[in-house]
């Protein structure tokens, strides 16, 4: 029996991953269950483990009393029985008796055995909740068990997950034995213990196999600003880099397209498109609609993120997409609502003759006055910072950098080694040009006969031809 318990103790540590000292303490207060169950208290009571467990010794606490103020066997002993255990006993002494096991009735080794094996099962699901709890957002591969309707049920090794049928791909089947590589979006306790949801179709899946199969985007050199997904047909991802001998899109693409090609493939044949991520939202656009080629685009109103694209006939259809999904999908990765078109369709609709003027006009205000360009628009940019720059009425590039450094941490609330951050995000995405109109500053004199008006570089006046000289104030400049 010892040597069962042992290798049950070690079982429960190197398989259920239960931390030594948990199982111990589990094991301890199951026997101070049954202690109490017989003796009615277990405040005296002392639980030993014997070495690498083969064992446990269970000990009494009882103070010795002289033979005539014995009352309470189960935490005294009198003098005399005390002196038969040891010699040197004393009165108010302590002892420390063995206790038997086969002293507990039946019904408190129930009772130790049901709470040990109840507390050590609630151990082990708490154990592997945290731990699944902690990989939320990472990939896991598994393998199918069963499916029950539209669920696939899949064998993680420790435990179970679940992969709902809306987070399959349409593209993709599954049989049973198949290996399933998917992303942990969510670890829920239920009533029975906890479901680890998975899915294959969440945008941060992509992202993750981006970061296994592209090391340049693992370590951060290439940087993702973001991702949309149309699962099993189509997913565009905005990359970018702060190194200017890199080409981000290049990057991720790989010689002869096969790194995107192995992304593709995870995907089930699902098309990917790598955008180059434009601080300028025209040149944003125009990436997004890839792989379409765009004639021009035009941004129709700026306040509320609509602007229109131009192609050539025979782009039209590529531009839209299937179902229109080439196009939806840029509109969600650039936040803007495109509309496209041919130039002919464009020139001959009445409404866009209008929609032309209009966009005209607007550009030909950009051109006196420069487009205006938005912090929000920043790669890096935290949204409590946009917030916070927001509220205090400061929304472009042009805005933060006109306004006083010194009383910027008091009126935007935002600390300011994070207003120095802004700062380095600016510069590294912004070519700020600063233009400096440099005024001569010219003194009116009038002529002394005429009283013309005349200046310093003048010799004669020029309407009598009188000859002129200045003097020069003693501390002035000639």
């Amino acid at each position: 029996m010892a040597s069962e318990m042992a290798e049950a103790i070690r079982q429960l540590i190197s398989e259920k991953g239960i931390p030594e000292e948990l199982i111990i303490k589990t094991l301890e207060d199951s026997i101070l269950a049954a202690y109490k169950k017989k003796f009615g208290t277990s405040e005296n009571a002392i639980i030993r483990f014997k070495e690498n467990y083969e064992g446990i010794e269970i000990y009494a606490k009882k103070t010795i009393v002289s033979d005539d103020d014995f009352e309470d066997e189960v935490l005294e002993i009198p003098l005399e029985e005390a002196r038969k255990l040891a010699e040197e006993a004393e009165i108010g002494d302590i002892l420390e008796i063995p206790v038997d096991p086969s002293e507990f009735d039946f019904q408190s080794v129930m009772l130790a055995k049901q709470t040990a094996r109840q507390s050590l099962r609630d151990i082990s699901r708490d154990t592997l909740y945290a731990e699944f709890k902690s990989k939320v957002g990472e990939i896991i591969i598994g393998y199918y068990q069963r499916e029950r309707n539209g669920t696939i049920f899949v064998d993680l090794g420790k435990v179970e997950g679940i992969f709902p049928r809306k987070y399959q791909s349409p593209r993709e089947s599954y049989h049973v034995g198949d290996r399933i590589k998917a992303l942990i979006v969510e670890v829920e306790k239920t009533k029975t213990g906890f479901q680890v949801v998975l899915s294959r179709t969440h945008a941060e899946f992509v992202r993750k196999l981006l970061e296994l199969e592209i090391p340049e985007i693992y370590d951060k050199t290439i940087e993702i600003f973001k991702i949309v997904r149309e699962p099993g047909y189509r997913t565009k991802v905005a990359v970018y880099t702060k190194r200017t001998d890199i080409d981000p899109v290049g990057a991720c693409v790989g010689p002869k397209g096969m790194r995107s090609q192995l992304i593709s493939q995870e995907l089930e044949g699902e098309k990917i498109d790598f955008i180059r991520y434009d601080i300028n939202p025209k040149e944003f656009i125009r990436n997004a609609l890839a792989p379409a080629q765009i004639k021009e685009v035009y941004i129709v109103d700026d306040a509320r993120h609509m602007a229109l694209a131009v192609v050539e006939e025979h782009e039209l259809s590529i531009a839209i997409g299937k179902s229109g999904q080439n196009v939806k999908l840029a509109n969600r990765l650039c936040d803007w609502n495109i509309d496209v078109m041919t130039e002919e369709q464009y020139l001959q609709d009445s409404r866009n003759v209008e929609l032309k003027k209009a966009a005209d006009s607007l550009f030909s205000a950009e051109e006196e006055q420069g487009e205006e360009l938005l912090l929000k628009d920043l790669p890096g940019m935290k949204p409590e910072w946009i917030l916070a720059l927001e509220s205090a009425g400061i929304q472009s590039i042009e805005q933060f950098l006109e306004a006083e450094e010194s009383e910027m941490p008091q009126r935007t609330s935002i600390a300011a080694e994070d207003l120095a951050r802004i700062r380095e995000i600016i510069e590294e995405n912004v070519e700020i040009v600063q233009e400096e109109a440099e005024e001569e500053e010219t003194e009116a004199y009038s002529c002394p006969e005429c009283g013309a008006p005349i200046t310093m570089d003048m010799d004669h006046c020029p309407s009598c031809g009188v000859a002129l000289s200045f003097e020069v104030d003693e501390g002035r400049d000639e």
